[in-house]
């Protein structure tokens, strides 16, 4: 797979990864703006779980996996990051139903996560960590280096290229990147998808009660707009 923190197309990356339908039946994609209903402005979001240096990193990281362009918005526009806080106070950033005991093994990621540490551990203990080496390699906060910079040092964490204490940088990565894509996608109830903007502009319809009437309708554009858990 092709490296998404280098790519031109990373958002092509992250709708691919939905296996999407056809968007014949959704409607040309690209024959309408992303942007066309954007997201009303909203208040500042305080976070419950990162600490004020935490989050700063954490918004600049994300910001380059998912970046804003013309076809629509950045991760920071829709939310993502006020999702993943919102997560490490729910049962899944406590890893309820992660199997955490040991024996810890290195092995192939086919065979599934091999550390103890829930969500809440992997960014507690790898954003800081970040942090300090971006400020040791380059004199500068995370939130402070340029795009280019923040590339880089996305890449050489997908890579395992650093080390972050206990947690392998490849697998805080894929935690990171993971967490962002369903910020990105998921419902506006869950805090991320502000306004539906990431439904909006790949053509999903969202968790309308009934599609009767369009079951058999091959190859039409459906017009509606989409609808979130909340019916808004």
């Amino acid at each position: 797979m092709s490296d998404p923190v280098l790519t031109p197309s990373r958002r092509n990356l992250l709708v691919g990864a939905l296996g999407l339908a056809s968007p014949v039946l959704f409607g040309d994609l690209a024959s309408r703006p992303a942007w066309a209903d954007p997201a009303t402005p909203r208040g500042v979001y305080t976070p419950t779980f990162f600490t004020g240096p935490e989050w700063r990193v954490l918004n600049a990281l994300v910001d380059r996996l998912i970046p804003a362009d013309e076809m629509g918005p950045g991760a920071l526009e829709a939310g993502v990051t006020e999702f993943i806080d919102r997560q490490m106070n729910e049962p899944y950033g406590h890893g309820s139903i992660w199997y955490l005991e040991g024996p810890y093994r290195e092995a192939p990621p086919e065979l599934g996560y091999q550390l103890g540490l829930t969500p809440r551990d992997l960014y507690h203990h790898a954003l800081p960590e970040i942090d300090r080496q971006a400020r040791a390699k380059h004199g500068r906060q995370v939130a402070d280096l340029d795009a280019p910079a923040r590339d880089a040092l996305l890449q050489s964490l997908q890579h395992d290229e650093l080390r972050l204490g206990d947690v392998p940088s490849g697998t805080f990565f894929g935690q990171l990147l993971q967490n962002t894509r369903e910020g990105y996608f998921c419902d506006p109830v869950y805090g991320g998808n502000r306004q539906m903007a990431a439904w909006r502009m790949i053509g999903f319809p969202g968790a309308r009660a009934d599609f009767m009437d369009w079951v058999e309708q091959y190859g039409r554009h459906y017009p509606y707009p989409p609808v979130s858990i909340r019916y808004r």
